[in-house]
């Protein structure tokens, strides 16, 4: 019974703090783009709270796919697939993952609390399989026949990049590196470490790896410990940045800075500029901040936490920095605001019809502080000539039903060697893949 009425009462704590928040006063598209609405912040004392409840999807649903598009489930019964890896040979990795266990000093406060029963309603308590699965489709039917656990036993594995014959995993707290053959489908080596990742409270967790052209470095994604450093900055170091990483010697140097939670990584057409997607921070009303994608530039600053979108400063931060705002870069292109814009992927290799020919492919992970809610889909956004070029398209929508709930939520993005979109599906537990409609 007494566990009964902590639940009744957190539930009831939930709602009652949902009803106390703003709202939305300008459309999500104003906050997307390369020169979104930035208007006035609209903060309240009690943040606004408008999660959707994770149900999972009914028997034979699926998301509703862009018109020429057709989707169909690569992969099901995952324990909450986060981030995807094609292989060159066509077998594709999914990070079965969630956030490690956070320290004590990192549970307390108000809105901490809060926070937790926003993640649980949206299905992201749940206990970390800490493991990479193969997918095989041998046949390239679309489907994936067979499975195999490849890694297990890591530690909140994310990013995966493969370099010659060696496979580098980032977990939460280092860049593991394991050898790796062609077709093999399981790895008993321990593996060794090659660089230490900033670890500890983890307020953003997923650390993301990409592999330079050449493969001589590894750019890793490292996301801030808090909303705007309210917890100070001793905390935040190295954070809030992109990481390059030397494969052969493991020495490391800050790339970029600034940015509050860069996730998704991909290079240009031109094989030279990388881009990333940054979630931006929260609290700040339901039209503020853009999440966005990037260009990043060699000791680029992006503003995170002195500034947002450029030189709009956040008063929250103490004390400021006046000199970082004003050398703050202003990002390409905003992806509209608590969007949780975490995967992206160049089109490259896609065998999908016009509009989805030329950009970027971006899942939107889907709001918790925005009302209406944002996000819950997969978008592409269109690229001239290595930059955005024009309005972002829906790919894969649905996510939400008529109620409101999650039936799921998107998260990486990938092209298989078919030409299809992989999108891993945490809620749903699933690998969709979009193709081409017969």
């Amino acid at each position: 019974m007494q566990i009964l009425r902590t639940m009744a009462a957190a539930g009831l704590a939930l709602a009652t703090l949902s009803a106390c928040g703003e709202m939305a006063r300008l459309p999500v598209e104003a906050g997307m783009g390369p020169a979104p609405q930035i208007p006035a912040p609209n903060p309240t004392m009690i943040p606004t709270v408008n999660t959707a409840k994770a149900v999972g999807w009914p028997a034979g649903a699926h998301p509703l796919p862009a018109g020429g598009l057709a989707v169909t489930a690569f992969a099901s019964g995952l324990d909450h697939p986060r981030w995807l890896y094609v292989l060159p040979n066509g077998d594709v990795l999914v990070a079965e993952t969630n956030a490690p266990p956070k320290p004590e000093s990192a549970s307390g406060g108000l809105k901490a609390w809060v926070a937790g029963l926003a993640m649980k309603r949206a299905g992201a308590r749940t206990v970390s399989a800490n493991r990479i699965t193969l997918l095989r489709d041998a046949d390239h039917d679309g489907i994936a026949e067979t499975r195999h656990v490849l890694l297990e036993g890591l530690n909140s594995p994310f990013g995966m990049a493969l370099i010659g014959n060696r496979l580098y995993v980032a977990n939460a707290d280092a860049v593991m590196r394991f050898p790796y053959e062609t077709g093999q489908t399981k790895i008993d080596s321990p593996g060794e470490k090659i660089a230490d990742l900033p670890a500890g409270i983890n307020h953003h967790w997923t650390k993301n790896l990409i592999a330079s052209p050449d493969g001589s470095k590894l750019y890793a994604s490292v996301g801030s410990n808090s909303n705007v450093a309210e917890k100070g900055m001793d905390i935040e170091e190295g954070r809030a940045a992109i990481w390059e990483i030397d494969v052969a010697s493991g020495a490391k140097r800050l790339y970029a800075t600034g940015l509050r939670n860069p996730v998704g990584m991909a290079w240009a057409p031109d094989g030279k500029t990388l881009w990333t997607s940054v979630n931006e921070r929260d609290e700040l009303g339901s039209d503020l901040v853009p999440d966005y994608m990037t260009s990043v530039r060699d000791g680029g600053f992006y503003g995170w936490p002195y500034s947002y979108f450029g030189q709009h400063v956040d008063t929250r931060v103490t004390p400021q920095r006046p000199d970082l705002v004003a050398r703050a870069i202003v990002p390409d292109y905003a992806l509209g605001p608590h969007t949780a814009s975490l995967g992206l992927a160049w089109s490259g290799g896609a065998k999908l019809p016009e509009p989805f020919v030329d950009g970027m492919f971006v899942g939107q992970h889907g709001s918790w502080n925005r009302d209406p809610r944002s996000g819950y889909k997969v978008i592409f956004v269109p690229f001239r000539k290595n930059a955005p070029d024009g309005e972002a398209r829906d790919v894969l929508t649905g996510f939400l039903n008529e109620s409101g709930q999650a039936q799921g939520r998107p998260v990486g993005v990938a092209i298989d060697r078919q030409g299809g979109l992989l999108v891993a599906d945490d809620v749903g537990n699933v690998i969709w893949r979009v193709s081409a409609a017969p």
